[in-house]
């Protein structure tokens, strides 16, 4: 079957996911922190270069996840390119993510808080740290407050920002969400989409993609297509 196209629509948020070939920490091992710092600076450099918005990200052992507005349609993947060649470089062990990275665009307004609290909690759910403010290679503390100078890469999203009217509100509102989690229903529905690469918004959202969106942004229907009987001689 052939691969779908990457997924882009002109100044919406992605959610980004790339797993690594070989974890980069063995399971109960300590992070490697001279690496990860190390990526950490490739992606704020990359996302410069290739103009990327990132709003959100955590790097763990087996994936790197971001939340990040591309500038145009190339922008993503050059950055994601860039990452995985300085990874390569530094490793010298071949390619370093498991296939093609997975995206799934984000309706602002609705899901992008879901998706970036999604994202922020990985280390929890994997078991990297039980406080995602405390992993240090997460966009978790600079949105909490618990990092005194986020990086100057990291460019918050609207709707960040609509959660205060302050930075004080804003750390103190989104913490609570963070500490919160979410529904898991709202869960299931982040991993299902971003696991088909779809759309992640409401009936009117996806239905205005349609005009905009590289590709289709839902699952098509199963089974073979319907015969039009108006065509059909044997009807």
């Amino acid at each position: 079957m052939a691969r779908l196209p990457r997924l882009y629509a002109p100044g919406l948020p992605q959610l980004v996911q790339a797993r690594f070939v070989r974890p980069l920490a063995a399971p109960g091992a300590p992070a490697p922190a001279v690496l990860f710092n190390d990526i950490a600076a490739w992606l704020g450099e990359a996302a410069a270069r290739h103009r990327v918005a990132v709003h959100g990200w955590v790097l763990a052992a087996e994936s790197i996840l971001l939340l990040a507005t591309p500038d145009d349609e190339a922008s993503l993947p050059r950055l994601m390119q860039t990452l995985g060649r300085n990874l390569a470089a530094r490793l010298r062990d071949g390619r370093v993510f498991a296939g093609r990275y997975r995206s799934a665009l984000v309706e602002p307004g609705v899901w992008v808080l879901p998706a970036l609290i999604w994202l922020e909690t990985q280390p929890s759910r994997d078991g990297s740290t039980q406080d995602p403010e405390s992993w240090p290679w997460s966009s978790a503390a600079s949105h909490t407050g618990g990092q005194a100078t986020p990086p100057s890469w990291l460019s918050d999203h609207a709707d960040y920002w609509a959660c205060g009217n302050t930075p004080f509100d804003r750390q103190a509102n989104y913490r609570r969400q963070l500490q919160e989690g979410l529904s898991r229903e709202q869960s299931e529905r982040i991993d299902r989409t971003l696991a088909g690469q779809w759309a992640l918004g409401g009936a009117d959202f996806i239905s205005s993609l349609a005009a905009t969106a590289s590709r289709r942004v839902t699952p098509g229907q199963r089974g073979r297509p319907r015969k039009n009987r108006a065509a059909d001689p044997a009807a």
